[in-house]
């Protein structure tokens, strides 16, 4: 790698398909253009890519992660590392019934295993990673405090939960003293999918960022990632096909202003939608598997759309 970085990248590189779909070596090379061209943020999770597993479980991707990291010395002062607890299928083939779950012993259980895979000492960001019901949120809470009282995690988020959970999860935190949830991480995009329509690879009930999700976010200063903010692709590969869900006639003048400023931009429909997303105050998560995407993606990074952009990219149908 070299030394030289740009500036610092609000963009998240997301490491899901890292040891399963993407091979040791590209993975490296991605991560380190990545930190070359300013990026801070890595975010995986403990159950990734389980789907993707020989073995039917996670960890391939913090496996990686942690060889990387250790081949790579003093990068770790340079990058930032978001992992994820509780969506670990108990056994192949278990999921979605039976998974590791948010209670206290799963959430230590899951830690300690991900410090083992990552190689490090201190989590800068762990997720609870869907919201499992069976375990009051505040027994989730206090085994996050007793992480973050001692150092061990330095931020906590919810990844795919309601609003009403995360406020009482802020709630308990707050009265026992510790350190609250503070980040949101959501699927957002420019198109809208039709209310009550299901997103394709959204498998999780309040996965979806909503208007409820963004106002909570905003009235208290907590940071929203996004996931999926390019529609694997779609937006730019012929070779695939926006989702159905996404086909209707708001979308259809949104798709004709990101084409205009696009055209007008000369630049790829994703790169403004990564644009356009940064301008609300949202850090997308890449998912590709190429350099030249991750190139273009960071560029977009770089792009300030005007006001005259971002209000005509927000007018309603």
């Amino acid at each position: 790698m070299t030394s030289d970085t740009l500036s610092i990248s609000p963009l998240v590189l997301g490491a899901m398909s890292f040891g399963t779909r993407i091979d040791e070596d590209t993975s490296f090379a991605l991560l380190d253009r990545f930190v070359e061209r300013g990026g801070v943020w890595i975010d995986t999770a403990d159950c990734y890519s389980f789907w993707d597993s020989p073995t039917g479980h996670g960890g391939a991707s913090e496996t990686v992660l942690g060889r990387w990291l250790a081949a790579r010395p003093g990068v770790r002062e340079r990058v930032r590392l978001s992992t994820k607890v509780g969506a670990e299928p108990l056994w192949p083939g278990s999921w979605p019934e039976r998974r590791a779950g948010l209670s206290a012993r799963a959430i230590r259980d899951a830690v300690a295993g991900s410090f083992e895979r990552l190689g490090i000492e201190t989590i800068d960001m762990l997720w609870l990673h869907m919201e499992d019901r069976t375990v009051p949120i505040e027994e989730s809470v206090e085994a996050l405090a007793s992480l973050t009282a001692d150092g061990r995690v330095r931020r906590v988020g919810a990844s795919n939960h309601p609003a009403w959970r995360i406020e009482r999860a802020r709630a308990h935190a707050k009265r026992i003293g510790s350190l609250p949830i503070d980040a949101f991480q959501l699927n957002s995009t420019y198109l809208r999918a039709r209310p009550g329509t299901q997103l394709p690879g959204v498998i999780h009930r309040f996965g979806p960022l909503d208007d409820e999700q963004r106002d909570y976010a905003a009235e208290h200063g907590i940071e929203t990632w996004a996931y999926t903010p390019l529609l694997s692709g779609a937006y730019d590969n012929p070779d695939k096909q926006i989702a159905e869900v996404y086909d209707h006639p708001g979308n259809t003048r949104r798709l004709a202003v990101l084409d205009e400023i696009a055209r007008e931009r000369g630049h790829r429909r994703g790169q403004i939608v990564l644009a356009w997303l940064l301008a609300h105050g949202i850090r997308p998560i890449l998912g590709g598997s190429k350099l030249e995407q991750l190139d273009a993606a960071m560029d977009a990074a770089l792009l300030a759309l005007t006001p005259e952009e971002v209000d005509a990219m927000d007018a309603p149908a």
